[in-house]
């Protein structure tokens, strides 16, 4: 695929008439709250004394423009390519207009067109190994993606949708007839793969690729209709504006003659038209929390809200909420795996694990979660498999002595029964806290005991002394300890000491 147009081509392939004829319908009426010719006057165009072209080489008039609202740089030859600097993570707003004349593609009227956006590599020797790259990043940055759509932002699109399995693309629905804008943010620099790191100037460029469907009889939207793309650079915040700022102050400094060399910086970048990316979409993640329509109709919501019950917007659940008995047992199957993983909001990772069974993603550490899913979902999905099975820190048993105050050498066999033979009745303590706090709140609970009015724990040791209990004691406390308590008056006459035997 040959990314950079050269003049002779252009030339030859009647693409300069093509850019003229472009603008000329941009004015169009696009509808309702349509751009107008002011949004996009500063355009990267070829010089316009090369538009004198045979009528005879025309090729077809593109039915679309795309037109990121990003600066391009200053320092970029004449009849090279253009060059835009992004920072990593800022939204950028892509303008998709409709760019068709009169009576061309009539099919699409009043019906939506589907666009997939993509960040690829510009360098054909990364696109070849690019599988392996992106592979090595997601290692390296486990739970991120290369490309997401700020959905709050964006205007106009429909049924958004992510695959967890391509990272560096989302695909929308929109209404050509309306004002659409879909705002992205990139989340990987261009040093992030290259040998040696050096500066955001020295990494690799990228580019920004859109390909745009019409539907089929069948319902799909695979028929291509359009494809543009431009290229990048991608720096850490604020790295941009100041490779714009050293960029323009070179420029500056040239002579007038060397600055005839060079293409000036326009404040918006339109993608030039491109191949089709090569990849056939496979099944994408709806991230919208009501089912995909029917697209037959024009009425339509014109903006998806994501699920506010979603952990993160790249991975958006189907709203349903997990009940509290809903447990992942090591005896499930793994479609009962895969319904557990929608009814618990990790929809986004049915295909990762559509192979693994209750016991098996049951013996997944944590860190094999995180690493597989990312620090934000891994934890999440460590905490809901193992909130089933919450083990305590500590049991003890305790059991509150008598009033008529039984001394402690009349119990039989730890404290089982009296010389009365009355049964002592002890509750279980479970201790999710190794602290005396912990201790004094939960024998409260269990005995009814306003809190307040427990003023010390004891534990009573050798020759019938009263140890305070800390937290330091509570640790060496041996797991399943039973003991007797009673209540004695503090001193100053508010509330009581408990004293465990």
């Amino acid at each position: 695929m040959a990314w950079v147009l050269k003049m002779d081509e252009v030339i030859e392939s009647g693409l300069v008439h093509d850019f003229d004829a472009s603008l000329s319908g941009i004015g169009q009426e696009l509808g309702a709250g349509a751009y107008s010719m002011s949004d996009v006057l500063a355009l990267p165009i070829f010089k316009q004394e090369d538009s004198s072209l045979p009528q005879e080489n025309e090729t077809k008039h593109p039915p679309f423009q795309y037109v990121m609202c990003a600066a391009t740089s200053p320092a970029v030859k004449l009849y090279d390519e253009t060059l835009t600097y992004l920072n990593q993570g800022q939204s950028y707003e892509i303008r998709m207009l409709d760019n068709r004349k009169a009576g061309d593609i009539p099919e699409i009227n009043g019906k939506l067109v589907k666009s997939i956006i993509r960040v690829v590599f510009h360098d054909r020797r990364l696109q070849y190994t690019e599988h392996q790259q992106l592979e090595g990043w997601k290692w390296n940055r486990p739970g991120d993606r290369l490309l997401d759509l700020d959905i709050p932002m964006s205007v106009g699109v429909i049924d958004i949708k992510t695959n967890p399995s391509q990272l560096n693309a989302v695909e929308f629905l929109w209404d050509p007839t309306k004002c659409t804008s879909a705002f992205i943010q990139v989340h990987c620099i261009s040093t992030e793969f290259t040998p040696r790191k050096h500066g955001g100037e020295k990494g690799v460029p990228f580019r920004i690729q859109v390909d745009t469907f019409k539907q089929t009889e069948n319902g799909e939207y695979t028929d291509h209709l359009h494809s543009a793309s431009c290229q990048i650079k991608v720096f850490k915040p604020k790295g941009a504006d100041r490779k714009q700022k050293t960029d323009r102050e070179k420029m500056e400094k040239r002579t007038a003659h060397e600055k005839e060399k060079y293409q000036p910086s326009y404040d918006t970048t339109v993608l030039t038209e491109c191949s089709p990316w090569p990849d056939t979409p496979t099944t994408f993640v709806n991230n919208s929390p009501t089912p995909a329509p029917t697209f037959t109709s024009a009425q339509h919501n014109t903006y998806s809200v994501p699920d506010s019950n979603s952990s993160s917007p790249n991975h958006q659940g189907d709203g349903t909420s997990q009940g509290s008995g809903d447990q992942l047992h090591p005896s499930a199957t793994i479609q009962e795996t895969q319904q557990w993983l929608l009814k618990n909001r990790f929809s986004a990772y049915t295909r990762l694990f559509s192979n693994f069974s209750g016991a098996d993603l049951l013996k997944l550490t944590r860190e094999d979660l995180v690493q597989i899913c990312g620090p934000a979902d891994g934890i999440r999905l460590y905490n809901a498999l193992k909130s089933r099975s919450v083990r305590p820190r500590l049991t003890i048993y305790v059991c509150q002595e008598p009033l008529r105050s039984i001394q402690l050498e009349q119990r039989q066999d730890a404290g089982s029964t009296d010389s009365n033979g009355a049964i002592y009745v002890y509750h279980a303590i479970y201790l999710e806290e190794m602290a005396a706090s912990e201790v004094t709140r939960k024998l409260a609970l269990a005995f009814n005991i306003p809190l307040h009015q427990i003023n010390q724990v004891y534990r009573q040791g050798p020759t019938g002394i009263h140890i305070l209990v800390s937290d330091q004691m509570v640790q060496n406390f041996q797991d399943e300890s039973c003991f007797l308590f009673t209540t004695i008056k503090a001193e100053n006459g508010e509330g009581f000491h408990i004293i465990l035997k």
